[in-house]
């Protein structure tokens, strides 16, 4: 199997890249967006990663999910709170999820299974 992690990561780096190098305006600010809607501010990081990863999963875009799962993995989220989040998109989203939850459970098994 290939390395779920670093294709993914390389993938998403390399596509970044060229698309912010075009210089569109409005592209660029809203990465800017994007990454400052992810800082502390009245809710802490780890709190908003959980939220992005549960939108994530309603939304079914399986790239966004491994992002967020990626980043909460770096900050600290466990095993047993990725799992009750997984039960609030599945509650709220519905079994259409369910899918989207297999892909997520396999890419969290590889963040956890490596020293990543």
């Amino acid at each position: 199997m290939p390395d779920l992690i670093e294709e993914f990561n390389s993938y998403r780096g390399k596509m970044n890249e060229v698309i912010l190098s075009k210089n569109n305006l409005v592209m660029k600010r809203l990465w800017n967006l994007d990454t400052n809607t992810y800082e502390a501010g009245e809710l802490d990081k780890k709190t908003k990663e959980m939220l992005g990863l549960v939108a994530s999963m309603v939304l079914r875009c399986d790239d966004c999910i491994k992002y967020h799962l990626g980043k909460s993995h770096e900050l600290g989220v466990t095993t047993g709170e990725i799992y009750e989040i997984f039960a609030v998109a599945n509650i709220v989203g519905g079994t259409i999820v369910i899918p989207h939850t297999r892909r997520a459970a396999e890419y969290w098994e590889e963040l956890t299974n490596t020293n990543r």
